[in-house]
């Protein structure tokens, strides 16, 4: 028997008599290649991947500190040479939670690849290469997976033959991708709707409402007709906002605003653009487009007619854009960066339709408009708050730059830091204690202000104990992570290298603490073994991965409860394998064993590798609960969201620890 038949054979094995029936090997993507002739010395090599139900797999784009890339590495030869870098389709782009919304670019069902190669050698006929993958579903994710990529130059298709294949394969992927796309959509258009009702309370618009209205009342001879001209005025303002949209998403296309939300350079770039809106919002300065714009339209809307009316919507646009200008570029800048191309257009028919509506209202019952309230200071004060959330929306896309770039210039303490400033000076300036330029003298403070000051005041004081290491679940999707911090345990505790120790905690060799749970682990199985036996407590193998999703949802959701907290601290010694360790050996790489003829590469291999043989497995999160000989406690879990189910498999097992003493 060889050694390729045993080890086959020794997986089968452990696949059938696991103590969890459910284990299994997961292949979830198979890989087919084709060539495609371009000239008589160019060709591309094409890769499609051909993904399982539910299963879906990352792009070769991802920001650092997401899941595992995509990556194609070709053999090297004398033979030819590689035409820029490896290309792929669209995919989908969507916020991921377990990563702090980091936007991850992904593809469901099938997703082409392509690498154009310039032949030296006309005669060549075979290329080598390999790719290295990760896959994921909403329960589990898989390690990095290594398999060998071969084209034949000989038996080249054209390229027509490829691309109706790959139209017919997407056929069922335009329907979902359709579907996931909703939410977001939906999203967007319900903060642009909000936002133009914010627009419609400053002092360059609110007070455009009542004079506009009478106008078009008193100019038209019937009610009707003046019902009419407000309508077409409201659906002229509608129709020039959706062009706005429709020319960004245009200019930009779907590839470029994918860019935008993982490029640090753009996300810079909102940094500072929101820096400028809401200096102009505080009073620093007005942004104005040219007067003559607006004498040139002015000039058009005496036309009168349909012509005439949609002049004056856009007369009210330019002469408006002080006030509208930041808000309507903040929805733009925060559209683009959600991936999708018809984001800006949805953002900017909900903007528009807020500010309409008032119009055609009032126009159908004028006499609503004795209810509005005068115009007044209280106008400006709108500005200043919007100016205020501005800024702080503005740090989010510095935090992202910072991340991705790893300058830890931007870390959590310190985000926090400058929003608690933010939104204090927010209320300070409610509660009339700090006057901006365009402020008009504050007599007395109304009940609505109070109110609002209130809330901020409430919420500045909830993000305080965030410098000391609370989650601020409220907040969670703004301020980096707990892990990128100066001190993971919060500011003034050292614990595993922080502030003034609060921890006194002997720590192991080989283990460390794991923030933010403060959970004593270790990453070496020998190691965490060895000091179970020595303080006589069972083993928790947790066969987990930097880049895995669900491990996060796991470790934030699951064992941040207080029962399951206590079982990981006190009652079970906790080893934590990477699968996706990227450490390589010191010295010579051993063996693979399920790869015959191939060393490992990484660290993190030969985790994955122990998963497979002892356990039959290659899914995570997969959590095993042993004793001393390494025997099973109980039958081993994976993905398991329901806190009381999970909590019971501990106590389970660590009961059956203890029967054994």
């Amino acid at each position: 028997m060889n050694k390729r038949t045993f080890y086959f054979l020794l997986v089968i094995f452990t696949t059938i008599f696991s103590s969890n029936v459910k284990a299994q090997i997961l292949d979830p993507v198979s890989w087919s290649t084709s060539v495609e002739k371009i000239s008589e010395t160019e060709y591309d090599l094409v890769v499609k991947a051909t993904i399982d139900g539910s299963w879906h797999l990352y792009s070769q784009h991802l920001e650092e500190g997401g899941p595992v890339a995509t990556e194609f590495t070709f053999a090297e030869s004398e033979d030819y040479t590689l035409v820029d870098s490896p290309t792929e389709e669209e995919g989908h782009s969507a916020p991921e939670p377990a990563f702090d919304n980091m936007m991850v670019k992904y593809f469901e069902n099938s997703a082409t690849f392509k690498q154009r190669i310039k032949l030296v050698n006309k005669e060549l006929s075979i290329v080598n290469g390999e790719v290295s993958y990760m896959v994921c579903n909403d329960s589990k994710c898989l390690p990095p997976t290594y398999k060998d990529i071969v084209f034949n130059i000989k038996t080249e298709k054209t390229p027509a033959t490829t691309e109706a294949k790959k139209d017919e394969a997407n056929t069922s992927k335009e329907s979902k991708e359709k579907d996931s796309s909703k939410k977001g959509l939906f999203s967007i258009f319900f903060l642009a709707f909000l936002s133009g009702f914010a627009a419609l309370l400053t002092p360059c618009v609110f007070p455009m409402i009542p004079m506009t209205v009478s106008f078009f009342t008193k100019q038209s001879k019937t009610k009707a007709k003046g019902i009419r001209n407000a309508v077409i005025y409201g659906l002229s303002i509608i129709i020039i906002y959706l062009l706005l949209g429709i020319i960004v998403s245009a200019v930009f296309g779907a590839d470029a605003l994918n860019a935008l939300s993982t490029n640090v350079w753009f996300n810079v770039i909102f940094f500072l653009l929101l820096l400028v809106f809401a200096a102009s919002f505080l009073g620093a300065f007005e942004i104005m487009l040219p007067n003559s714009w607006a004498n040139k339209v002015d000039k058009q809307a005496d036309r009168g007619g349909l012509v005439g009316i949609f002049f004056m919507a856009l007369a009210l646009a330019i002469v408006s854009f002080s006030c509208t200008g930041p808000i309507v570029g903040t929805l733009l800048v925060q559209a683009a960066s959600g991936g999708s191309q018809i984001g800006p257009i949805v953002g900017m028919f909900g903007f528009s339709l807020a500010i309409a509506l008032p119009f055609a209202l009032f126009a159908a019952f004028p006499g609503w408009l004795n209810s509005l309230p005068k115009s007044g200071g209280w106008l400006n004060s709108v500005k200043v708050v919007l100016g205020f959330l501005e800024l702080a929306l503005a740090f989010k896309f510095l935090s992202n730059a910072d991340m991705v770039l790893q300058m830890h210039l931007l870390e959590r303490e310190v985000f926090i830091a400058i929003w608690i400033a933010v939104f204090g000076a927010l209320t300070l300036y409610l509660f009339g204690k700090l006057q901006l330029p365009h402020d008009s003298p504050l007599k007395h403070i109304s009940v609505g202000r109070l109110s609002l000051g209130l809330v901020t005041l409430a919420f500045t004081i909830y993000m305080i104990p965030g410098l000391w290491g609370a989650p601020l679940n409220l907040i969670s999707a703004f301020p980096p992570p707990q892990h990128y911090s100066e001190s993971p345990y919060g500011v003034g505790n050292m614990q595993n290298g922080g502030g003034a120790a609060t921890h006194t905690q002997e720590i192991p060799e080989g283990a460390h603490l794991m923030a933010p749970h403060n959970i004593l682990a270790f990453n070496d199985y020998e190691k965490g073994l060895a000091y179970a036996k020595k303080v006589n407590k069972p083993v928790m193998i947790d066969f987990t991965g930097h880049a895995c999703v669900n491990c996060r949802k796991m470790e934030q959701n699951v064992w941040v409860k207080d029962n399951v907290l206590d079982v990981l601290k006190n009652d079970v010694i906790l080893i934590s394998l990477y699968v996706d360790e990227k450490i390589k050996f010191e010295g010579e790489a051993p063996d693979s064993k399920l790869r015959p003829g191939k060393k490992l590469r990484y660290t993190g291999q030969q985790w994955s590798e122990l998963q497979q043989i002892r356990y039959g497995t290659n899914a995570q999160p997969y959590y095993v609960l042993i004793d001393h000989d390494e025997e099973n406690l109980n039958p081993p879990v994976a993905y398991t969201p329901d806190v009381t189910e999970y909590h019971n498999w501990l106590k389970e097992g660590v009961g059956n620890f203890k029967s054994k003493k």
